[in-house]
């Protein structure tokens, strides 16, 4: 009989134990998938705004050395990502590839004009960066239009403050449930030795030293889940790399580290933190209050 107890005991120590570590392996992991997404979020926007291009036409008298002079001027700038000339050959078979037809026997010449698309750095793609830039530009001789899309800019701007905003507000929130739910695991695996503490402590234990073992479990069962969450986020950055090159999000180790160690020691904090107030309280209980 007593062995079968024991067996059902342990049964039930083993099942807590799992439910704990499982709750702040997955917590932990979605934690974690955040902290990736508000890590590369600036990352993103950098490559959204880098692919809005100024479109420059130039006039039909221009010549190459103007050309030449002109891109080596915006190659030289802090505003200016990249240029890329664009005659107006390539602009009518883009055209064509684009619409499938051959529009020029329509009209009987090249409408186009031989132009240079600048690609701006991300810290600059405001409207009134590109004004100024466009003002600039357009007071050269042989430069005929600068066009870029300006709802396009402005759209992007205010939707990148209001989703940054937003990824904000949920890391705080998420954070928050995280701890909520790390502590309600470890409160409900305390609670089953809740009889135990109060029969340590009316042996004359001292409240540190009942504390004490129910701490070091809870930080080891904290490491393991934390440990478990840390290969899964590194799993899961591996896969996103390997499948979109473009998300980069192991070109900075030192960031991810920072990450992956970050998940870690939150794991070890909330645990320690849980386990701490869980056992208080059950120290602080009358003998008849343990059974409610």
């Amino acid at each position: 009989m007593s062995k079968s107890f024991e067996k059902y005991q342990k049964r039930r120590l083993i099942s807590s134990y799992f439910s704990v570590v499982l709750s702040i392996t997955l917590v932990l992991f979605l934690l974690g998938v955040l902290g990736l997404l508000v890590m590369n979020a600036k990352k993103v926007e950098k490559h959204f705004k880098e692919q809005i291009a100024i479109s420059i036409d130039l006039k039909e008298n221009v010549k190459e050395v103007e050309i030449n002079a002109l891109q080596k001027s915006l190659k030289l700038s802090d505003f200016v990502k990249e240029t890329r000339f664009v005659s107006k050959e390539e602009a009518a078979e883009l055209a064509k590839e684009e619409n499938g037809e051959e529009f020029m026997d329509f009209i009987g010449y090249n409408p186009f004009q031989n132009s240079i698309d600048v690609f701006v750095n991300s810290e600059f793609v405001t409207l009134n960066s590109l004004e100024e830039f466009k003002t600039s530009i357009l007071k050269r001789e042989y430069v005929d239009e600068v066009r870029y899309d300006e709802d396009l800019v402005s759209l992007m701007n205010k939707n990148v403050k209001r989703i940054s905003f937003w990824l904000l507000v949920f890391s705080i929130v998420f954070t928050a449930i995280a701890m909520l739910l790390i502590n309600s695991s470890i409160r409900l695996a305390v609670y089953s030795k809740r009889f135990i503490i109060k029969t340590m402590q009316m042996v004359g234990a001292t409240k540190r030293f009942i504390r004490r073992p129910f701490i070091w479990r809870s930080i080891r069962l904290g490491i393991l889940g934390s440990i478990i969450a840390v290969i899964g986020i590194i799993a899961l950055a591996y896969f996103i790399d390997n499948n979109i090159p473009e998300a980069g999000i192991l070109e900075n180790p030192i960031s991810f580290g920072a990450l992956c160690f970050g998940v870690l020691c939150l794991g070890i904090i909330i645990t320690w933190i849980s386990t701490y107030f869980a056992t208080q309280r059950f120290l602080n209980l009358k003998t008849d209050d343990l059974y409610y």
